[in-house]
């Protein structure tokens, strides 16, 4: 179900304040913002308003037996992946970058934000449609610009059901073979050069030498030889 409202704080703040009330949202329950006014990103930065864009976020349950929650990154970055390359005419300048980001044309199309909230998560999403905001320090990009203009709604079924397709993947088959899918959609080839914005502000400079199949890491090779495992930052 997905349940669009004109304007809201965060949809991330509104999913986790109803998993907490008496009557909490089940798994696959969506909420969709035309407008946010306190979106945020990873490592507590604001996510740009751009109305006209995509803003919304789902309730995902945790049961025994799946994947660490924190890998649930891949499926929304899968998905996202999905319900761009359905309105784009060429889905060649469309990639995927560790950890979780979609890349079109060389630019960032879009964010997610995991928040654990009890034995839930709240998975949320912003691509950008219509506009995409300017950065100081990244390159970013709009769907609208290679497909036209994008009907919010459509968008937002597209990537519900691809979201539904992918969490059914990574239960039933585990996260390796999602970590497989996403790395041959993705920019790294095994040995191409990779420097990290680590979450403490240094750059590390290596070659990438795949993701970890316990939770997605990424594996870092240094000058030395050595590996390094990265579990949060920044492809710069």
């Amino acid at each position: 179900m997905i349940r669009f409202v004109e304007e809201t704080g965060s949809t991330n703040a509104d999913l986790a304040q109803a998993l907490r009330s008496q009557t909490p949202p089940s798994e696959g329950e969506w909420l969709v913002a035309k407008r946010q006014t306190a979106g945020k990103g990873r490592q507590g930065r604001e996510w740009f308003d751009g109305s006209g864009n995509f803003m919304g976020s789902c309730v995902v349950t945790l049961n025994a037996g799946d994947p660490l929650p924190a890998s649930l990154s891949f499926v929304a970055a899968m998905a996202v992946y999905d319900a761009a390359a359905q309105v784009l005419p060429d889905a060649d300048t469309l990639r995927l970058k560790w950890p979780n980001d979609a890349v079109l044309d060389g630019g960032k199309l879009s964010g997610i934000l995991l928040e654990l909230v009890g034995d839930s998560i709240v998975a949320g999403i912003g691509v950008n449609l219509a506009k995409a905001p300017d950065l100081p320090d990244r390159k970013t990009s709009a769907l609208c610009v290679l497909a036209g203009p994008i009907e919010l709604t459509a968008f937002a079924q597209n990537l519900a059901a691809s979201f539904a397709h992918w969490l059914s993947e990574w239960r039933e088959h585990g996260l390796a073979p999602l970590l497989s899918d996403f790395l041959e959609r993705s920019v790294h080839a095994s040995g191409s050069s990779v420097t990290v914005h680590d979450t403490d502000g240094t750059y590390i400079s290596g070659t990438f030498a795949g993701l970890e199949e316990s939770d997605g890491a990424l594996r870092l090779r240094l000058a030395d030889g050595s590996e390094r495992v990265i579990r949060a930052g920044d492809i710069a």
